[in-house]
């Protein structure tokens, strides 16, 4: 037994490999599609922007226990997270996916094709805030089920204000990166993005307008519920 959640990393701050190993073996049911987008991605120069396989599998976990249908995702990089969240959805289930890279997002789209889930997802390639107002001007406002925002940080929390209009009560924001390697806790750091991500987090914490929680997978996930 413990009172705190068990550590994944050593006295040096390097991953206890054995250990994650262990978790991934014993809970990982990871789509031999998603596997090969995933070691696809880490090949890339910023492949390392991408989630872990146990978030992208819990998120997915998450999806189907809302019975979620309308997901919304801000930052889609090569669709790794698209594909885990578009895996879990039902038949006339839809997921509108916001980015500003083609490059990254052709990637996507051939993953999404193989695996038989493209027509359930529609890509912007558009600033996301450019895209969550259109949402909004065309009436979708409490519609969406379930939010992910992995995208520019210092954009985060207007991501937020904007995609809790288009969730619906009940429905849920999961943020990406909201421990962001540590750094949020030291104080010393003081950069644009990390400023950014503390003050959200510091924000939720005390947002009366949903309950929430922030849990140590991948590098962090915030969870904002609406109520």
């Amino acid at each position: 037994m413990t009172n705190k959640t068990i550590n994944l990393t050593d006295t040096t701050g390097q991953l206890q490999s054995r250990l994650y190993d262990y978790l991934l073996s014993t809970s990982l049911r990871e789509p031999e599609i998603l596997t090969q987008l995933r070691q696809r991605t880490a090949q890339l120069p910023e492949g390392d922007m991408q989630i872990s396989p146990d978030q992208g599998q819990f998120m997915a976990l998450l999806v189907q226990l809302m019975g979620a249908k309308k997901i919304l995702e801000i930052g889609t990089f090569t669709g790794y997270s698209t594909l885990w969240i578009a895996l879990a959805l039902p038949g006339d289930g839809t997921v509108i996916a916001c980015d500003i890279n083609e490059d990254y997002t052709a990637i996507a789209h051939q993953y999404w094709q193989t695996a038989g889930v493209s027509a359930r997802i529609t890509l912007h390639l558009a600033p996301a805030l450019d895209t969550l107002d259109q949402l909004l001007e065309a009436g979708q406002a409490g519609t969406f089920d379930f939010v992910f925002i992995d995208a520019e940080k210092t954009e985060y929390d207007s991501y937020y204000e904007k995609s809790l209009q288009l969730l619906r009560v009940g429905g849920l924001i999961v943020f990406d990166n909201a421990l962001w390697q540590g750094f949020v806790a030291n104080p010393e750091i003081q950069d644009e993005s990390t400023v950014a991500i503390r003050r959200l987090n510091q924000k939720i914490h005390q947002d009366q307008r949903v309950s929430m929680s922030l849990i140590a997978i991948g590098d962090g996930l915030l969870l904002a519920c609406k109520h």
